[in-house]
């Protein structure tokens, strides 16, 4: 008789987000593969798990999912987790399901936490069509071209990114698809949660100049038929002065630049009253 592969979510970065059937699966399994056998050990003691553990990551996939194939085969069954979220997103984690189905091992999904589904229903930004990327590329070229790739997707487009390459991926976002809405989620569960919102040339300000840390969820809105076209360097506050400047009296005019920009007015209110103090 077969084993069974569980992909089973941790938290990322709250341990009271473990759920009771995440530990219950941890503790019944023969191996746990992990790509960190370190971080996973301490979250297993928090939780008073002892089961072994194997290192399963980028460098080693191959070898090891042929290993694991193995104990399954032989009727032991088997939890691939992650470092922080649900394992087989943007981690190696694929490997081994493909080569468990492969040899008709039922796989099992342990629902929990997912950095870019948080992000998506905090951000404000339409869900109910989402792309998610995975990494943005590193290099500057390859960025580029994989933001033209997703332009005109008609979803709300969210990559995952480096603290140190925020500013410069927020700089090509706004050259690339245009000045859109935009949300920057930083440190999703955790202490120094924080969630910024507003044009990419306005999100570009504001991290350019701080040093940014934590993990970063990078969500686009899409393109909307019914928004003017707000690229280049024109943003919220100057598209209210615009109006204003054409005799809309200001209340007026930021509503209608809150229906522009794809938000709440209270949440264009926001926007302003943090760019004029």
């Amino acid at each position: 008789m077969l084993g069974k592969l569980y992909l089973v979510a941790t938290p990322i970065g709250n341990l009271n987000d473990m759920t009771f059937r995440a530990v219950e699966t941890l503790k019944s399994v023969r191996v746990i593969a992990c790509e960190d056998t370190r971080h996973t050990r301490k979250l297993l003691t928090h939780f008073g798990i002892s089961n072994k553990l194997l290192s399963y990551h980028e460098h080693n996939e191959l070898e090891r999912a042929a290993e694991l194939v193995k104990l399954l085969e032989d009727g032991e069954s088997v939890a691939v987790v992650s470092d922080a979220g649900t394992p087989g997103i943007s981690d190696p984690s694929f490997r081994i399901v493909e080569r468990a189905i492969e040899s008709g091992v039922e796989v099992i999904p342990i629902p929990g936490a997912s950095a870019f589904v948080n992000a998506a229903a905090a951000s404000g930004l339409p869900t109910d069509s989402i792309f998610f990327g995975g990494f943005l590329p590193s290099k500057k070229g390859d960025r580029r071209k994989r933001l033209v790739e997703v332009a005109d997707i008609p979803a709300t487009i969210i990559f995952y990114e480096s603290p140190r390459r925020l500013a410069a991926a927020l700089v090509d976002a706004a050259d690339v698809l245009g000045n859109r809405l935009a949300v920057v989620a930083r440190e999703i569960t955790k202490l120094h949660e924080e969630f910024s919102r507003g044009t990419l040339s306005e999100l570009h300000a504001k991290y350019s100049s701080a040093a940014v840390k934590g993990e970063i969820v990078l969500l686009i809105d899409r393109i909307r038929d019914d928004r003017p076209n707000t690229s280049g360097s024109q943003t919220l506050l100057e598209r209210l002065e615009q109006l204003q400047n054409e005799g809309v009296d200001r209340k007026a005019a930021l509503k209608k630049v809150a229906k522009e920009f794809g938000m709440s007015k209270s949440e264009a209110y926001r926007i302003v009253q943090s760019k004029e103090k």
